[in-house]
């Protein structure tokens, strides 16, 4: 097999200590292999690394779980190419059960360059994303923060969310905090309605008829104080988020012009992907490694389930909340694509497939510096025949019993 690192090293990367494996060439023309183990601690990287100088290593390749890879990634990085390798693409091969035996499979790959190296971002983007993924995780205990205050109510017998369509709303937070506070006349909480909600103040007043005592309003009190907590998190993040996007702007601004793509979704792409798309050589390779497209599973000429793999699930999850919001915009093709998809397949399968949609949009605008263009709800009307479809239209209408005659078309 060729030859394609002459100097290279494996690495087994574990919590308290890693196995490293060093290919180098032997002293008859063969190849030799020498394994170590250092501790993962800032004096053992720097062993690794002064042991790696000396063994003249040029290329290392390294994996690991979780986040373990990265107090060891990051320093050799600024003297050695590192690659870190999807541990799915090396476990395949049986006998492979020990650290020690890790690490020399690893080098073994990297020498031959059977393996690819996964995409690490540089600094720049590491940091913006560390902010990003910190953000959307804040968001989500938001959500389950609010998920339980619902359960509260609904325990008290408030059924404010069967009337308010955001319990949180500016009416909602009001009427809660005035529960709170000791008012329990559901006529006085309906009358604290603001703008719309005021023309349900009726429905308001049977809905805030119930059971609520001090140990709902204590309970209450507590997950206000952690929902406002989080708010201020999130609007301090936002602020270092747009100062470190601001070499970003224009791309930004062009990823916001997708339908259902907003400012923090367009962050998150900019954040995951590194917004350089020449680590993706086409949009079908970053659809690929984000986890948007059906899985390949051929074998023997039958097709397998052809579900999406992992991908990258902060990128996906954003993408999903972009496609969910495009399927109900007006007259654009990301509309029309989800409903004629959702006619077929089912509405899961098309959110994942607006997803991909906007992520080709998104390589399209990042790869060529370009603007969004809609192609319009009609798209799929204008790719066919015109006469035929109409032709066909006229034949179901005639079908069920309607007499149907077309004028002649006007010549342009």
């Amino acid at each position: 097999m060729d030859l394609f690192a002459e100097r290279c090293a494996g690495i087994d990367i574990g919590k308290a200590d890693l196995k490293a494996c060093i290919r180098t060439p032997g002293p008859r023309g063969g190849r030799r292999s020498e394994t170590r183990t250092f501790a993962t601690t800032t004096a053992g990287v720097l062993a690794l690394q002064g042991w790696l100088t000396d063994r003249q290593v040029r290329l290392v390749g390294m994996e690991s779980t979780g986040v373990y890879w990265k107090p060891i990634f990051y320093p050799l990085e600024d003297h050695f190419e590192c690659w870190l390798i999807n541990p799915q693409h090396i476990k395949k091969v049986p006998g492979r059960k020990s650290d020690v035996s890790d690490a020399e499979w690893i080098a073994r790959l990297v020498e031959t360059g059977l393996v690819r190296a996964s995409f690490v971002p540089p600094r720049q983007i590491r940091a913006l994303r560390d902010l990003t993924r910190y953000r959307t995780s804040l968001l989500r205990e938001r959500t389950r923060e609010v998920q339980r205050l619902h359960s509260t109510l609904e325990d008290a017998g408030i059924k404010l969310a069967i009337v308010a369509t955001d319990i949180m709303g500016k009416s909602g937070r009001d009427m809660i905090t005035s529960l709170i506070a000791g008012q329990r006349d559901p006529h006085v909480l309906a009358d604290l309605a603001r703008r719309q909600m005021r023309t349900k103040i009726p429905a308001l007043t049977e809905a805030l008829d119930g059971r609520f005592t001090d140990h709902h309003a204590l309970l209450c009190q507590m997950m206000l104080n952690r929902i406002d907590g989080v708010d201020a998190t999130v609007a301090a993040l936002d602020e270092q988020i747009a100062a470190a996007t601001e070499c970003f702007a224009e791309t930004i601004n062009r990823l916001i012009a997708i339908p259902g793509v907003a400012r923090r979704t367009a962050e998150v792409i900019v954040a995951e992907t590194g917004a350089d798309m020449s680590r993706f050589p086409t949009a079908a390779d970053l659809a690929s490694w984000a986890g948007m497209c059906p899985g390949n599973n051929e074998s023997a000429g039958k097709h397998f389930t052809g579900r999406t793999r992992q991908g990258n699930p902060w990128l996906r999850g954003v993408l999903g909340t972009a496609a969910a919001a495009a399927s109900h915009t007006q007259g654009t093709y990301l509309r029309e694509r989800y409903h004629r998809i959702a006619k077929r397949r089912g509405t899961k399968r098309a959110l994942v497939a607006v997803g991909h949609s906007i992520l080709q949009a998104s390589w399209h605008i990042m790869h060529d510096q370009v603007d969004y263009v809609d192609l319009g709800a009609d798209h799929y009307i204008r790719l066919g025949d015109p006469a035929r479809r109409a032709s066909r239209l006229v034949q179901q209408l005639r079908q069920l019993g309607y007499p149907v005659v077309l004028p002649d078309r006007a010549v342009a």
